[in-house]
């Protein structure tokens, strides 16, 4: 199965201060604010959620077609996903814009002030997907948070063209309203979420888990250490269980990389069980590195950790084609 990912492609700079915000802060003087922080460290992590889903996707070997916008800076960014088995052909390249950032300043005890660039993100909307998807051969648009405007040509132009999509709003999800969230969401192939999403995009549609399942035909949700569910109307949901022996590190991208791996697992005709599994063991992956796409996946270690966490036939259908 090819699939496409669209949404934001980004770079993060992270950024810490060894101090307290709070120390700084005068209560009497917030209307009128001018403050700098020295910080000891800066981190540049490769992000966005099509780059993360993408780079996963072609560390499994499955050729992701990445659909977006970036600035002419884009260039390193490009080289590492190629690397990594990422098509870029779909990119455009503003000639105007960054690619979009996402910087962060974080303190010794947790408090962060960051701001998000998104730049060329916002010309997404100027790709033509249809056209885009038919000439390289794609089965399925994954429509991931990025430029609304964007995620609702997509969605209508997928549909109109009879083209397999799946809905994934993740950090957008506090800012679309019901009826964008519907207009999404309808005769999606999959709609994936975590906790928190499933109950925002209930309430803010007004419908209930039974209603939406009348509209989508997969329904994905993360439970974060409990694993996760899939749900499709008239079926028991599956529910598997998380990778036991996880060491948290960072999450960012985790669930990008379930995404990744469970996509993985159903374009190689998998079950849905074993969908879930490797969706799990791939953001484990992430959670145990710092940055979403600096985790090295190979394939005897994969396995040693498939058959820990799934048992012996799990890891055999798993990992059978891993190269």
């Amino acid at each position: 199965m090819r699939i496409a990912v669209t949404g934001s492609i980004a770079t993060d700079h992270l950024m810490m201060f060894s101090g307290k915000f709070t120390d700084t802060l005068i209560a009497e003087k917030l209307d009128k604010v001018s403050l700098s922080f020295l910080v000891g460290d800066l981190e540049i992590r490769r992000g966005g959620v099509a780059g993360n889903i993408a780079f996963g996707l072609g560390c499994l070997g499955l050729k992701p077609l990445l659909v977006g916008s970036v600035g002419a800076d884009f260039a390193d960014y490009r080289e590492w996903l190629e690397a990594h088995g990422v098509d870029t052909s779909g990119v455009r390249t503003s000639t105007v814009k960054h690619t979009a950032r996402f910087v962060a300043t974080n303190d010794s005890v947790g408090n962060q002030i960051a701001s998000f660039y998104p730049g060329a993100m916002s010309e997404d909307s100027e790709i033509d997907i249809a056209s885009l998807a038919a000439a390289n051969g794609v089965d399925l648009v994954l429509i991931g948070a990025g430029d609304p405007v964007a995620m609702q040509r997509y969605t209508a132009d997928c549909r109109a063209a009879g083209i397999p999509f799946a809905a994934d709003f993740s950090q957008q999800v506090a800012f679309l309203d019901g009826a964008s969230m519907r207009t999404l969401i309808e005769d999606a192939a999959y709609l994936f979420c975590n906790e928190y999403e499933e109950a925002v995009i209930e309430s803010k549609t007004g419908w209930s888990n039974a209603d939406i399942l009348e509209r989508v035909a997969t329904r994905v949700i993360t439970l974060g250490a409990d694993g996760a569910r899939v749900e499709r109307k008239g079926e028991a949901p599956v529910v598997v269980g998380p990778v036991p022996d996880a060491k948290f590190v960072e999450p960012t991208g985790a669930g990008d990389a379930f995404r990744s791996g469970f996509l993985a697992g159903t374009s190689w005709d998998l079950s849905i069980e074993r969908a879930i599994q490797l969706g799990n063991l791939m953001a484990v992956h992430v959670l145990e590195t710092v940055g979403p796409q600096e985790y090295d996946l190979k394939p005897t270690t994969f396995t040693d950790r498939a058959t820990a966490a799934y048992g012996d036939a799990a890891a055999v259908d798993l990992t059978a084609h891993l190269t």
